[in-house]
């Protein structure tokens, strides 16, 4: 069932869980995440991420996750992840996609905030959810234990005034990638942006925190999870036992092998986020 990203999050407020958000790079990662979704009964964001478009070109995957999610039994919202250029967002709003992030997060506040207020007047229009990202969620382990990054609750509390946004990307000490060692997180920057907003808050970088960590986040406030890094090592790693056992010589064993492992390993991070 094909739902906006506002509709998905409506069940995670009414629960006091997260809904995780993973990204799929290609048919195998797509299977993956709506078989998982589906076996628990869970709803599930499936996302394409501009960065990962030189993989798969938003206009052949982007059909392909609508009709999954069209198709699929449980809410499935389908979301264009850390969407920089305009071109992109617009690619994804014409295809259908029922939600967009809008990262402008690099740039200067006002910046920032005139471009998602102009990007959400757009997608609101047409029916489509809008998430931002205020505060900088770096890309180094070693990053994330800087104070500067992190939003302010006060700034979060303008910006969601002024831009109408359905739900906020936040930095409170997590980053995108591998961690090296468990993330230090600020739970305070979470329950006050919280407090300061009072919409639905966005955990990024969510891949390696803690079990523990993951259940004070959504408890502080966070009721979205962006989950891809470890996922696709799963995926990585199944593939690769695959090709060195040597049972066959054809791609698609190993594709699968790969699907089977990541479905699991989204599995486990689902009935995390559910947070009972």
């Amino acid at each position: 069932m094909l739902v906006n990203l506002k509709e998905i999050l409506k069940i995670a407020e009414a629960e006091g869980s997260a809904i995780g958000m993973f990204n799929a790079t290609g048919f195998d990662s797509l299977q993956a995440v709506v078989k998982a979704a589906e076996e628990l009964h869970r709803p599930v964001i499936i996302a394409h991420a501009e960065v990962h478009n030189v993989y798969n070109d938003i206009s052949m995957v982007g059909p392909a996750m609508l009709a999954v999610a069209r198709n699929a039994s449980v809410p499935v919202c389908v979301h264009l992840d850390h969407g920089t250029s305009k071109e992109m967002i617009y690619r994804a709003l014409r295809i259908g996609f029922t939600s967009v992030m809008i990262d402008a997060s690099a740039l200067p506040y006002e910046e920032n905030l005139a471009f998602t207020k102009e990007i959400t007047e757009i997608s609101h229009a047409m029916g489509v959810s809008v998430e931002a990202e205020l505060g900088r969620i770096v890309t180094k382990p070693e990053g994330a234990k800087t104070e500067d990054f992190y939003t302010r609750p006060e700034e979060a509390k303008a910006f969601v005034v002024a831009t109408g946004v359905d739900a906020l990307a936040i930095a409170f000490g997590t980053a995108h990638g591998f961690y090296k060692a468990q993330p230090k997180l600020d739970f305070d920057v979470v329950k006050k942006c919280r407090e300061a907003t009072g919409i639905p808050l966005v955990m990024h970088g969510g891949s390696g925190v803690s079990e523990e960590g993951f259940h004070q986040a959504i408890n502080a406030g966070i009721r979205k999870i962006n989950y891809y890094s470890y996922m696709s090592k799963a995926g990585y790693l199944a593939a690769k036992a695959e090709i060195e056992a040597g049972h066959s010589l054809y791609l698609h064993d190993v594709e699968f092998a790969a699907m089977k492992a990541m479905k699991e390993d989204v599995k486990r991070a689902i009935s995390i986020f559910n947070n009972h």
